[in-house]
């Protein structure tokens, strides 16, 4: 068979084959399933790096810049969004997901890093002919270039509306968060702007890897010990990384004997186990166990005591990560997967009882930064019954002279005290324990006699705790 004839190449610029920038890669396919399958960045990001690491593509440095791209852009999406839909002639719907992905890691290593504007241009255009193909390379180089022109300053003072005239749109894009997030926390936080804009831009920060030595397994100064590590701020078990640490490095959180989980967690945790009792002190239930952070530490404090603790979680796989937590644990304790709304308990079966409700995590938005853009309204609705149901279910378990502690990752007003106020119209037979004076070194907490811990007070997430003690 006689060869064909090769076409005769184009005039113009020699084909020059993209090149593969690892790093820019794996943040853009991070990117990629937070949008296409509702995946959260701390559990999708981790398995990618880890493979990276395993292929020999990765240093520390390399595994730093992807996180910081993955976490910046999505914590940044809503101001980058009105600074693209300013660049570009259609609306941001119009525009292809993953080319919306690629324009967005762009502007963050523009206006978020401090990136050269040159090389982050020129990255970006080349992750987008790896990824995209040439034709929507060029696209996305047209709409960078647009952005360099300027700083994130500049730009914030051309697409956020000033505050006179809407505040709330204006926070709502200057700090990159859903308008009804920032009417809500503003609502919960109760004060001026100072507070709500502190709030908001602690929101935007990476927070510190937080260990928790679980009693009579490790010490915190055990902890102390590890390179990049510092006391925790209120908790006496609490030790903080400094930015690089690894927690998978430490032995103790290697052998379960320490774990990750954020001071505010511990807070809320050793709340309940201060409150005063009327009468006994053996039984202690913990009705939302999943994943099993704040019932380790539950479980650590009531072998302490000699007390044992029923940890019951609905779901079987969070079960599972519940008894992984407290395997272990030095005094007596039970893992079951059960329906906190339909016990599997006797009424009155207990002395100490944790409800930590299913909520938005609205609390959290550090660490879940793409939970803001998912979370509507509406889910505040969708909650309720099944924050309302696990409460009263609680103070059903509870004995007389016995405390709940309610609690929830998120301060918005329904999840926390119109919940709390709802429920204890229906139980007479209850009362309100002041919570603030459980955690004496810890300042701020609020009116009372609840309490709610803030990001950008405490360094926490904002978690929510109500005390409630059983009368009759």
């Amino acid at each position: 068979m006689s060869e064909q004839p090769r076409r005769p190449r184009k005039p113009g610029k020699p084909y020059r084959r993209p090149q593969k920038d690892p790093v820019r890669i794996l943040a853009f396919e991070a990117l990629r399933a937070v949008d296409e399958r509702d995946a959260y960045a701390n559990l999708v990001l981790p398995p990618l790096l880890r493979k990276a690491r395993e292929e020999g593509d990765f240093d520390a440095r390399d595994a730093a810049l992807a996180t910081e791209l993955v976490y910046g852009t999505l914590r940044r999406q809503g101001t980058y969004d009105a600074i693209i839909a300013d660049c570009v002639d259609r609306p941001l719907r119009e525009v292809d997901p993953p080319v919306l992905d690629v324009l967005s890691l762009g502007v963050h290593q523009l206006l978020g890093t401090r990136i050269p504007s040159h090389a982050a241009v020129s990255a970006s255009v080349e992750l987008a002919r790896v990824v995209l193909g040439d034709g929507r390379a060029k696209f996305v180089n047209a709409v960078l270039r647009k952005v360099a022109r300027d700083d994130l300053d500049g730009w914030l003072e051309r697409v956020a509306p000033p505050y006179d005239e809407d505040p709330e749109d204006h926070l709502a894009v200057v700090h990159s968060h859903p308008r009804w997030v920032v009417s809500a926390l503003w609502d919960s936080l109760g004060g001026g702007r100072t507070g709500i804009e502190e709030l908001l831009a602690a929101d935007n920060e990476r927070p510190e890897v937080t260990l928790v030595a679980r009693p009579g397994r490790a010490t915190r100064e055990e902890l102390l010990g590890e390179e990049a590590a510092v006391p925790g701020r209120w908790s006496p078990y609490a030790v903080r990384l400094s930015e690089g640490g690894e927690p998978g490095a430490v032995e103790a959180v290697r052998e379960g004997r320490a774990g990750v989980q954020d001071e505010g967690s511990q807070l809320v945790a050793l709340a309940l186990a201060n409150a005063p009792l009327d009468g006994p002190d053996r039984r202690w239930l913990d009705g939302c166990a999943g994943p099993g952070g704040k019932a380790a530490l539950l479980g650590a404090l009531a072998a302490e005591r000699g007390a044992f603790l029923l940890a019951s979680e609905k779901q079987p796989h969070r079960a599972g990560l519940v008894a992984r937590a407290l395997d272990g644990n030095p005094g007596p304790y039970q893992v079951i997967a059960a329906d906190g709304t339909r016990p599997a308990w006797r009424p009155g079966s207990f002395d100490r009882v944790l409800v930590d409700v299913p909520c938005t995590g609205l609390g959290a938005l550090r660490r879940r930064p793409e939970a803001r853009w998912r979370r509507r309204p509406e889910d505040l609705d969708g909650f309720a019954p099944l924050q309302r149901g696990l409460l009263r279910s609680a103070l059903e378990a509870v004995r007389v002279g016995g405390v709940v502690a309610y609690a929830t990752c998120s301060p918005h007003l329904a999840e926390t005290r119109a919940v709390v106020a709802d429920v204890l119209k229906q139980h007479p037979d209850t009362d309100l324990v002041d919570a603030r004076p459980l955690l004496p070194d810890v300042p701020a907490l609020g009116e009372g006699p609840d309490l709610q811990l803030w990001p950008h007070i405490h360094g926490t997430d904002a978690m929510y705790l109500a005390l409630i003690r059983r009368t009759a």
